[in-house]
């Protein structure tokens, strides 16, 4: 069994605070097709309160997070314009070790976003 594990963290940039209540949706990426694997939802420190892919599911493949900004940013009223600039935000990516931690924060903000590998 692999002892790797995926979690995600979201910090609003513009406000300088974690993103709480924004909804992210994993999936597997096979061929064409995306499998969806889990749903959900930041809790007050910007986190998922479980791994979002957890250790007995954890597998080398391409994954990809979405996480739904422009909820978010329509729910704290950071985003007065239609339609949106930043609805859907797509993160596609690979694991090649089963048995790592990775780690997919998202930096948003109104009008951009950046991510990187943490620890």
């Amino acid at each position: 069994m692999a002892n790797g594990y995926l979690t995600t963290h979201v910090l609003d940039t513009a406000r300088g605070m974690p993103a709480s209540g924004l909804a992210i949706t994993l999936y597997r990426i096979e061929g064409e097709a995306r499998v969806q694997l889990s749903r959900m939802v930041t809790n007050a420190d910007g986190r998922t309160d479980a791994p979002i892919l957890p250790k007995d599911q954890f597998a080398p493949g391409t994954y990809e997070l979405v996480f739904e900004a422009g909820d978010y940013l329509d729910a704290i009223g950071s985003q007065p314009e239609t339609p949106r600039f930043l609805d859907q935000i797509p993160l596609r990516f690979g694991i090649s070790d089963p048995d790592a931690h990775y780690h997919v924060p998202l930096l948003l903000s109104p009008f951009g976003y950046s991510t990187y590998r943490g620890s």
